[in-house]
């Protein structure tokens, strides 16, 4: 599977190149911490899954991935907006299947 990364929210003076140099950014860490886009995307999944489940109904593997999801998209955010400063801007992350 593969994804895409958006920042939503933007400053509306924030330039198109910025924008997209965030995005890389976010994607990049998320890589290097979590893998390839299958790893990412897995890991991805299983936080969306613990956000709507009880702990005690996932497996597991299931809350490892979530765990690594946390700690990987907390250090992607820091990494993307790093250049930006602060706003209500936000990565979305579009799972393509």
């Amino acid at each position: 599977m593969s994804y895409t990364i958006t920042l939503q929210d933007a400053p509306s003076d924030i330039s198109e190149r910025a924008k997209k140099d965030a995005e890389y950014r976010f994607q990049r860490t998320l890589q290097r911490s979590l893998g390839e886009p299958d790893e990412v995307v897995a890991s991805y999944m299983a936080w969306q899954n613990a956000e709507e489940t009880a702990e005690s109904e996932l497996s597991p593997e299931e809350i490892t991935l979530a765990k690594r999801w946390i700690a990987a998209a907390t250090k992607a955010q820091q990494d993307g907006f790093r250049e930006l400063g602060e706003s209500e801007a936000y990565f979305e992350i579009r799972v393509e299947r």
